[in-house]
């Protein structure tokens, strides 16, 4: 299929390093683009629940809690335990004691489980994608041993009431989705990558060195998130390039 005007939502690394000839890319630009760091850090544990868990924050509430547990539940008690937590991934492994960013999505959605039963879904930092030891196929497993055992200090009955959990490790969302080194912003947002630097100084405008060719996802400027900006931003810029011609 021919077309004048081609918009890549894939990440930068997969556009330019498996979607393009890479004879037709300058050997500079392609120097950088092996060079844009990509290696995610991020995992996600789903779990399917035969009930609603008890959180011990909340003993104090009436009812189960469910009202305050319809928006975001965050592990990360202080700065000490958010760097402890890094530390572990910095040097290679996954984090003992991870942060974690929880939803019960039921809550809100009630035809996502049975009756009475519910559906969590923990993103959990940090989990680099290149382990030092063993790798995410072996380990995949205990790593959700942690999340749950860490996750089951705040609520003490939520090993019982586990049916079913889903893993999705770094490495699972580059083989199924094709984010590469798993990276769910499509690159580290880090200030050498971001802004005029996204995905790269002199390329940041959504175009690229392939005429007929644009970036509109997450790696371009503003970058990760459920903002529809990066698409937003290209849809303008090819619009004054069609205008132009």
């Amino acid at each position: 299929i021919e077309a004048p005007i081609i918009i890549s939502n894939a990440d930068p690394r997969h556009t330019f390093l498996r979607l393009v000839d890479p004879t037709d890319l300058d050997p500079d630009f392609l120097n950088k683009i092996r060079n844009y760091r990509s290696q995610g850090a991020a995992a996600k544990v789903n779990l399917a629940l035969s009930g609603l868990p008890s959180f011990s924050a909340l003993k104090k509430v009436d009812g189960d809690g469910a009202a305050q547990l319809q928006g975001r539940i965050h592990i990360g008690p202080d700065i000490d335990y958010l760097e402890r937590a890094y530390d572990d991934a910095k040097y290679g492994d996954y984090s003992m004691q991870p942060f974690m960013d929880i939803t019960i999505p039921s809550l809100t959605d009630e035809t996502l489980a049975p009756q009475g039963a519910h559906v969590m879904s923990v993103y959990v930092q940090f989990a680099p994608y290149k382990l030092k030891e063993g790798d995410w196929t072996s380990r995949r497993e205990e790593f959700a041993d942690t999340v749950i055992k860490t996750l089951s200090d705040y609520a003490p009955d939520l090993r019982e009431l586990i049916l079913h959990r889903q893993i999705i490790t770094p490495l699972d969302m580059e083989q199924t989705f094709g984010l590469s080194g798993g990276h769910i912003f499509h690159g580290e947002m880090s200030l050498d990558q971001f802004f005029t630097f996204r995905p790269l100084i002199g390329w940041a405008q959504y175009r690229t060195p392939i005429k007929g060719l644009y970036l509109c996802g997450a790696g371009t400027h503003p970058g990760g998130g459920v903002t529809g900006a990066p698409g937003a931003n290209a849809s303008r810029e090819i619009l004054k390039d069609l205008k132009g011609k």
